[in-house]
């Protein structure tokens, strides 16, 4: 399928302030997709509230307005500049709660603005933790055992049935913000109501903690024609129950058998075509240590933490081919940027280990709790680059 030639200009939402969980990785997303886009002759026009960054540097965008992230500002800023189109899956979860707000308020259908990418029926798909669950009961796709709860009352009717411990995850945030892992009652009291506030749609998913299983990301990439592809997977070290952004991460996944691999592989290509995913995405997976059983745990539509991570770990840049794909480009006529010589449709391969290990400073946040749970607490990460897991682990530590 060639580009689109009726769309001449795009406006992209960058990702706004640097908070824990959304920092440069979303940054670097965004600079890759805005020169990919202009490099296919499109004009972009750029919204970011952070002029810290490199994506609001003159040379990366045709116009670039920092104003503060909001429906009121976007909104005054469609009406003038009247773009064709609206790329929102490139500025983490900031951009995509926008573009949802956006859809919501009526300005995209009054000024004929399409939104490019993934459909926001899909994103609602991936982010409202209850039409993940009933999409993944309709593909047979295990997930555990939970209920969506909007008060508190509900969420002390769900732990009468299933006991304690249980995991607490927020609709539509980022990190694992609001969220955490339910021990006692005392926990659910502080938790359910804190993640219930910081839910833009106040809904929790609640659901039977598997703490203590692997935790296994694959990074997929699909187009319009539903080629979809592995860019790369990955292991964490922790196991589920620590957010994957405050783990060591190594990719390849060294401990899988080669059926467990993939077993979890098909799994993440069934998703992603089942959620017609049209761009970047992570599927996060909890494998049973000791048999082949797994659950799903989520998966974001977008390019997140983990993509940056696994473009720098295989050379393949998956921001830029997103961006691409957005505009209608697929992945058999896409040349990697990199190589310059093979399609995008290729799987890379990795031949060497990369470790990625979290970085906290408690220097500048003396009073920060510093138990680890499912909410991302670090804030930033380094990664090596090694022959074997001790070389690219004792440099990353180094």
């Amino acid at each position: 399928m060639p580009k689109r030639k009726d769309i001449k200009t795009i406006l992209v939402i960058g990702s706004g302030p640097i908070i824990i969980g959304q920092a440069a990785e979303f940054d670097y997303a965004g600079t890759q997709a805005c020169l990919s886009l202009r490099e296919e002759g499109y004009e972009v026009i750029l919204v970011n509230s952070n002029p810290a960054t490199i994506m609001t540097d003159k040379e990366i965008a045709d116009k670039v307005y920092i104003e503060p992230l909001t429906v009121e500002f976007l909104s005054k800023i469609i009406r003038k500049e009247k773009p064709d189109a609206l790329l929102p899956t490139l500025g983490g979860q900031v951009a995509l709660n926008l573009a949802v707000s956006l859809h919501e308020s009526g300005i995209l259908d009054e000024c004929g603005v399409e939104i490019l990418g993934t459909k926001l029926t899909s994103i609602k798909q991936a982010e409202d933790r209850e039409l993940f669950r009933d999409l993944m009961n309709e593909l047979n796709e295990p997930v555990p055992d939970s209920a969506i709860v909007h008060t508190l009352e509900e969420a002390e009717n769900f732990v009468k049935e299933i006991g304690y411990p249980v995991i607490v995850r927020p609709a539509f945030t980022m990190g694992g913000t609001g969220g955490g892992i339910c021990y006692n009652e005392e926990d659910l009291h502080e938790i359910v109501p804190n993640g219930l506030n910081y839910s833009p749609v106040h809904q929790c998913l609640l659901e039977k903690s598997i703490a203590g299983y692997k935790e296994i990301e694959y990074e997929v990439m699909r187009d319009s024609n539903d080629t979809a592809i592995v860019v790369c997977n990955m292991e964490n070290i922790d196991p589920v129950g620590i957010h994957t952004g405050d783990s060591i991460v190594v990719a390849p996944c060294l401990t899988l058998t080669d059926r467990e691999n993939h077993m979890l592989r098909d799994v993440s290509l069934k998703i992603i075509r089942a959620l017609k995913i049209e761009g970047g995405c992570n599927v996060q997976i909890a494998l049973d240590p000791n048999s082949f059983k797994y659950y799903i745990i989520e998966v974001n539509p977008r390019v997140s933490r983990s993509s940056a991570l696994a473009s720098k770990a295989t050379g393949y840049p998956i921001a830029k081919i997103a961006a691409k794909i957005a505009v209608g480009m697929t992945l058999d006529e896409i040349i990697n940027p990199v190589t310059k010589s093979s399609y995008a449709c290729f799987e890379p391969a990795i031949d060497y280990v990369v470790t990625k290990i979290p970085r906290f400073p408690f220097d500048k946040f003396g009073d920060g709790d510093r138990y680890l749970g499912t909410q991302m607490k670090a804030t930033g990460e380094v990664m090596a680059i090694g022959r074997t897991l001790e070389e690219s682990l004792l440099k990353a530590i180094r």
